[in-house]
């Protein structure tokens, strides 16, 4: 089977994964998971989530796929997809994706994203945990109050199959920072270190969404007529753009 035919594939497993658990507008996460505490110095698990390469791809779209999926209390996957399953979902090459996937599964267990429960006879259940990664209760992120919502089109149009892990992680990023400005917006260095995000992190993430179309950067003037005037970044999401399919590389 081709790449091509490998991501058609995902895509209707992905479609058919968001009808099942009937997921319209947007999934939730906790602003936890993307931003650390002020004052922390730590990294917030999407960071953490997204170190070691092609591993941290797999990690990030298994973690997203298990939380897109998980609706209900104690939200969790009594009859979620194998190891083969997984593979065709996340377009992974067949050869190799069953073992990619089973060790992800494993890690994420082993640093309390997940909680796996073996099955006789079929693959372990699946139980999200708090996605701080302490090892605490799932709770819904909109019964906290504010949280940082994706698009499930970032899901059913295949953007998950697309980004890189570090252009996902600078996408919720921005949401977190962003909001629902729909102007451009500078963020200080003192909150864009509390991402976890390294410098060239930020910037492969950026010029990665940038050719996407999904940003725009420019470059204002930022300060007042008494102070100093720089020019900085001023960042700009077009989350419209998720309503249509990524440019396939």
């Amino acid at each position: 089977m081709s790449p091509g035919e490998r991501r058609s594939e995902a895509l209707g497993y992905l479609r058919g994964a968001a009808d099942r658990a009937k997921r319209r507008g947007y999934i939730p996460f906790p602003p936890a998971f993307v931003i650390a505490p002020e004052g922390d110095g730590g990294s917030p698990p999407l960071a953490r989530l997204i170190q070691g390469g092609r591993g941290g791809m797999v990690r990030l779209r298994l973690y997203m796929c298990i939380t897109m999926m998980a609706t209900k209390e104690p939200f969790d996957l009594r009859k979620p997809p194998g190891p083969n399953g997984w593979t065709q979902m996340l377009g992974l090459d067949p050869r190799t994706g069953p073992r990619r996937v089973a060790s992800n599964l494993t890690w994420l267990a082993d640093n309390k994203f997940i909680d796996l429960q073996p099955q006789w006879g079929r693959p372990s259940a699946i139980t999200l945990m708090s996605a701080t990664g302490d090892g605490g209760v799932y709770t819904q992120p909109r019964e906290e109050g504010r949280y940082v919502g994706m698009p499930v089109e970032f899901w059913t149009r295949g953007w998950l199959l697309q980004l890189s892990p570090t252009a996902t992680a600078l996408l919720f990023a921005l949401r977190e920072a962003l909001g629902g400005l729909s102007e451009p917006q500078y963020i200080h260095t003192a909150k864009r270190q509390r991402y976890g995000l390294s410098s060239d992190t930020w910037t492969k993430g950026r010029k990665e969404l940038e050719a996407q179309g999904l940003l725009t950067v420019k470059r204002e003037p930022q300060g007042d007529f008494y102070d100093f005037t720089r020019l900085r970044n001023a960042y700009q999401l077009h989350l419209e753009r998720l309503d249509d399919s990524p440019s396939w590389s």
